[in-house]
């Protein structure tokens, strides 16, 4: 049963979305390098555990990084035209979205999803603000018929440092055609403002990713790669703990006891202390003793195991094995480098698809705040991203010039195939112009035929 009420709505949302911040922040934690770790026996951290940390391998964190630093958005345009949309990208570069969604795309590939918001400006009528909000404060709840979103609410707090203000605790409530503002006193939320805008539509739009259509709400791409790095954080961590113990040559006496020992305050030191301090002693019952020492262990088996947890990873991540270190006495050519990253390109591009769809619909709800209506138009509307792929510019320049020359291609997607942006290419198709120009004016026969011709004529008013 949905609630009727804006506060209803408030205190739902509220309970939906405190049901699943513990799993959001365990993901946070983990790309943080902050979750905690029990690798380590009790007894052997009681005696070293000031000596020697927990090992914990970045790997979910190489994971999204990778994925992420090849999503770049360069603008948004409508097919029928050849130019990207200037007044949208002006928009999206007021609001600093170059910075803030790359913020929003790590959230969504770490948190299985993150949040684009967008409201008016009161200070620029013609500048809507967008916002890319964490699932940590953010919870939205989607029409399973429509997948549209019917409600969301953001929670966050006004921290302090002051020892006698305590924190301050809001939220934003976001219906279709109204946005109320809370703050949290002694007897719960209460209101403190309202934006009645009648869109007619929630302006949240989430970006989600790994999207089912069971379970719409998004998977982290750290699902199937957490237990590999789990596993190999404590077979790193046994490597340290064996390393502390056998790694290097161990002496040893016959004839005495750990209770024959003592610590430089005299106290007696345990079984544990005498090993650790590169010592073993074996009680003899005739009371002589004798000295031995033990060859340092190898520990290739770890090394091993490690280098096999990191192929199982660099497979299901689709990363390139010199991502996880793996190389050769010769290094790899430039055509097995790109033949290696084809699964981690054609990953990129399907975020590129799902991510697109979420800036498009930003976008089309920036236009309806602007003009005051919906444009049927920009529903067609696309994102323009960089190429995800890592080919050399030489190669890319020539496979252009290539198709230029066949007449497959025009000049303008010529220079969008090497890479230019829009800015770029509306710099360069001003400057031909301009020489186009400059040469016809230096050539005489040009110049005598438009001196025959006259003046031109102006068009005649009816």
């Amino acid at each position: 049963m949905l609630p009727d009420t804006e506060l209803g709505w408030v205190n739902h949302l509220a309970r939906l979305h405190d049901a699943e911040i513990p799993e959001l922040r365990a993901l946070d934690d983990e790309y943080e390098l902050r979750a905690p770790k029990s690798y380590m026996h009790p007894e052997i951290y009681r005696e070293i555990g000031d000596r020697l940390s927990q090992v914990v391998i970045a790997w979910p964190m190489l994971v999204a990084d990778t994925v992420e630093e090849r999503l770049e958005p360069e603008g948004f345009r409508l097919p029928n035209s050849a130019d990207a949309d200037d007044e949208l990208w002006r928009v999206w570069q007021s609001n600093n979205a170059d910075e803030e969604s790359q913020l929003g795309r790590l959230d969504a590939l770490v948190m299985k999803r993150s949040y684009i918001t967008v409201g008016t400006n009161e200070d620029d009528g013609d500048t809507p603000l967008m916002a890319f909000e964490s699932p940590l404060e953010m919870y939205a709840d989607t029409d399973p018929r429509t997948r549209k979103v019917r409600a969301a609410l953001r929670r966050y707090s006004d921290h302090t440092d002051s020892l006698v203000r305590l924190p301050e605790y809001y939220a934003t409530l976001q219906l279709p055609n109204v946005t109320v503002w809370y703050d949290r006193g002694p007897e719960g939320w209460r209101e403190t403002g309202r934006d009645v805008h009648n869109l007619g539509e929630v302006a949240v739009v989430p970006v989600v990713n790994r999207g089912r259509t069971a379970e719409r709400c998004g998977r982290s791409e750290f699902a199937p790669i957490l237990p590999l790095a789990h596993a190999a954080n404590k077979i790193a961590t046994d490597m340290m703990t064996a390393s502390e113990f056998v790694a290097l040559p161990l002496r040893g006496l016959f004839g005495i006891g750990p209770q024959d020992l003592e610590d430089a305050d005299g106290n007696k030191m345990t079984a544990l202390q005498a090993i650790l301090g590169r010592l073993l002693t074996i009680p003899d019952d005739d009371g002589t003793a004798r000295q031995f020492e033990f060859t340092p262990a190898n520990l290739s088996n770890f090394h091993e195991t490690i280098n096999q947890l990191a192929r199982l990873v660099a497979s299901l991540g689709a990363l390139p094995p010199h991502f996880l270190g793996f190389t050769t006495d010769n290094p790899a050519s430039a055509d097995a480098i790109r033949s290696s990253e084809a699964r981690l390109v054609k990953r990129a591009e399907r975020k590129q698809v799902a991510f697109g769809g979420a800036y498009e619909q930003a976008m089309r709800l920036v236009r309806r705040l602007q003009d005051g209506d919906w444009d049927p138009s920009y529903r067609r509307l696309e994102t323009i991203w960089r190429d995800a792929a890592t080919p050399t510019i030489a190669q890319k320049a020539d496979a252009a010039q290539k198709l230029h020359a066949q007449g497959i291609s025009t000049l303008r997607q010529t220079r969008e195939d090497v890479g230019y942006t829009d800015g770029q290419i509306r710099r360069m198709e001003d400057e031909d112009e301009k020489t186009a120009r400059e040469a016809a004016e230096r050539d005489p026969i040009a110049q005598l035929a438009r001196n025959q011709a006259g003046p031109p004529v102006e068009p005649v008013q009816a």
